[in-house]
């Protein structure tokens, strides 16, 4: 290593060229960067008090370090952001100097000939500077003063439009200008191939301005040590095209989580988004001591990337698959992404067929949806998705992908048609996030001709507005003001129009029968209205029962057949212990009884996964597994409580630390209900256990 410190223009006018290896990221800095590099300057140019300003350092490897009579470029693997926004803002000021030269050395054709090019050479080692193949010809027609190739750099070109937009300001900022990067100093750090390792230099430098993202590291990681002819043929045949789909934008902006889905197909395990890149060198040893080679990885990694892009840029060609990949991105659901990508390698592998994979995702679809509606913690999602490809028996695909959703329990539940029908009914779906969504999946279900839904807006038949009219409080009865509140955002209120403005707030028959109104309309979410002869409470509610049970064909949930469900050993209306109520003499009838029912009942309504079992002596309050257990006792319950006494909140002390003492049942808390005034106080440290429980299996 050589490292020496540079006026940064006498750098420039010394170096044959630079270029930036294939395996560096592209251009990247954003207005935001090029704003503090103008500041810099421009503040170093108009203070006398300044002499020099440090820019950071440029590092490269020079092959010819030991022989000056080469003319080899200098490889750039750490500084090329500055380094080309510098070259932008020279290029800018040689454009906006012209003939003039505002101060020494400042000329467009000094600027031009010793700083930009090497004006006595052709082809590529004219330039002082060749980017990679993403922005490398619109820098050469910016420097060579000639049209831009089709597709241009936007990035390249946004920022030399915005230095000459700057130096536009007139002659005393050009000077300040120059001024300035006549002060700028960086340092020098030149590699030499044979003693040095780029790639550690790489990972340890501080470098200012925008950071590297994951993505950059591991494509550095990958290309960074080859030899060059095998990095071009990598590079070429895999990354480029990769990049490609992607998209200058959507590289920049996708390219880091992508990794982090694909590691966690490859790997089972969720990296932290910053920790991308030390979890696949982890990989890539992995693959390599198996015997894989680096090809495999870049050619797996490319695979995945072509995935990738159909289920979240919208890349598939199929018109079926790509209306089910849309619907999925409107929801949000970048969690399912690991799974998804799994079952795609499978489905281009054959493993499944267009059909089945359809199905897949539209089970994905209905299940994500429903725990929405159902209020549904969404915290255990990635882990459901990140192991859920590992549970699938892929000789018997679909089946195997329906009973896992249909198996899942508590607070992973692929939620039953009873739940949903009863959330969906009173949700707030106004307010609701992907509310676009389920208006366009309603009414384009099993439609050939698809509705543009974006093309019409909602519509509340009961109307917004606080002041009702006469004709509304008489529709809806002396409770008008209440049934607003309850049912104005809610399922069966809500439709699709393309006349809201005409509808305004007028009476439901004016609505229903004008021209236009709903007894008109063909859209699928209006069948019915035409035929209402009032639109009040009852009417609204009847609506939301015909269309909530409607939402079950819509987002469907898995149905399993007879051998499916004998193979996961679901009971049929019989006791899973033998045991029922009567086996508990205490709960006969009496004090008991009532605290008993009570409990039970205020248990069973904590989550929808809390279920009910009768034991031999106590009964069991489970999710996962029990987290409270029922004594039945002469005068009361006592009540074993699966948490630790120590992470209990019981400010009342009820809760007895029954460590090491024999007990029936589970756990390590004990607390005893005798009477009904302590109903509330024990179900909230039944809760607490619950919760705990919850989260334990969230954790592990």
């Amino acid at each position: 290593m050589k490292a020496t410190e540079a006026g940064l223009l006498q750098f420039l006018r010394a170096a044959p060229r630079f270029v930036i290896p294939i395996y560096q990221r592209t251009y990247s800095w954003t207005e935001k960067e090029c704003t503090q590099l103008w500041d810099d300057v421009y503040r170093a140019g108009s203070e006398d008090g300044i002499d020099v300003h440090f820019i950071g350092s440029i590092v490269y490897i020079e092959d010819g370090l030991s022989n000056n009579t080469k003319r080899a470029p200098n490889l750039v693997i750490d500084g090329q952001q500055r380094l080309t926004t510098i070259t932008l803002l020279l290029a800018a000021l040689a454009d906006t100097v012209g003939d003039g030269e505002p101060v020494e050395g400042f000329s467009a054709d000094e600027i031009r000939e010793t700083l930009l090019t090497n004006h006595r050479r052709s082809g590529d080692e004219f330039y002082k500077l060749l980017l990679t193949r993403t922005d490398r010809d619109t820098l050469k027609a910016i420097v060579g003063q000639h049209d831009y190739p089709a597709p241009k750099s936007d990035r390249i070109v946004e920022n030399y439009d915005a230095f000459k937009n700057r130096l536009a300001a007139g002659e005393a900022v050009v000077e300040t200008i120059c001024k300035g990067l006549g002060k700028l100093i960086m340092v020098d750090i030149a590699l030499s191939r044979e003693h040095d390792n780029p790639q550690l230099i790489f990972e340890s430098m501080n470098s200012t301005g925008r950071e590297l993202s994951q993505a950059d590291l591991i494509r550095n990681f990958i290309l960074m040590g080859l030899e060059p002819d095998y990095q071009t043929r990598l590079y070429e045949h895999y990354w480029h095209p990769m990049e490609q789909d992607f998209g200058q934008a959507a590289y920049t902006a996708h390219f880091d989580s992508f990794m982090r889905h694909y590691l966690t197909v490859r790997t089972g395990n969720i990296p932290r988004l910053g920790d991308v890149y030390e979890a696949y060198k982890a990989y890539a040893r992995q693959v390599q001591s198996r015997g894989g080679t680096i090809e495999d990885l870049v050619k797996e990694v490319r695979s995945y990337a072509r995935f990738y892009c159909v289920i979240a840029l919208g890349h598939q060609t199929d018109p079926k698959l790509a209306e089910a990949f849309q619907d999925i991105r409107e929801l949000k659901v970048d969690v399912a992404y690991p799974f998804l990508l799994e079952v795609f390698d499978d489905f281009d592998n054959g493993r499944l067929t267009c059909e089945e994979f359809h199905e897949v995702l539209r089970m994905v679809e209905a299940y994500v949806f429903r725990r929405a509606i159902c209020s549904i913690p969404t915290n255990s999602l990635n882990k459901t998705f990140a192991n859920f490809a590992r549970s699938i028996d892929k000789a018997d695909y679909l089946s195997s992908v329906r009973t896992y959703f249909f198996g899942m329990k508590s607070y992973r539940r692929f939620p039953r048609d009873e739940e949903f029908i009863q959330e969906l009914k009173t949700r707030d779906l106004y307010n609701f996030p992907p509310r676009s969504y389920w208006l366009r999946r309603f009414e384009n279900h099993g439609r050939k001709e698809r509705v543009h839904v974006d093309d019409y807006t909602i519509e509340h038949i009961l109307p917004q507005d606080p002041n009702l009219s006469a004709e509304w409080q008489a529709e809806l009865g002396p409770e008008a003001e209440q049934v607003q509140e309850r049912w104005l955002h809610t399922l069966g209120n809500l439709t699709l129009t393309g006349y809201n403005p005409e509808y305004r707030n007028h009476p439901f028959r004016k609505k229903r029968d004008m021209e236009n109104g709903f007894k008109h309309s063909p859209l699928r979410v209006n069948d019915g209205l035409g035929a209402t002869e009032a639109w009040n409470e009852e009417a609204i509610q009847a609506r939301a029962a015909k269309l909530a049970k409607e939402a079950t064909k819509v987002w469907a949930a898995p149905v399993l057949t007879d051998a499916e469900l004998d193979a996961m050993n679901v009971a049929k209306d019989v006791p899973t212990t033998g045991y029922t109520i009567q086996d508990h003499h205490h709960l006969s009838g009496g004090h008991s009884r009532e605290l008993f029912d009570a409990f039970e009942q205020r248990l069973l309504a904590l989550d929808p996964c809390v279920s009910r079992e009768f034991l031999k002596l106590y009964v069991a309050f489970k999710a996962e597994t029990n987290f409270a257990d029922v004594v039945p006792q002469a005068k009361g319950l006592r009540i074993s409580l699966n948490i630790e006494p120590y992470d209990i909140n019981d400010p009342q002390g009820m809760v007895e630390d029954v460590t090491g003492v024999g007990r029936w049942g589970n756990g390590n808390s004990e607390v005893r209900l005798n009477k009904m005034e302590d109903l509330a106080y024990v179900v909230g440290l039944a809760r607490q256990a619950l919760e705990r429980q919850m989260d334990q299996a969230e954790a592990a």
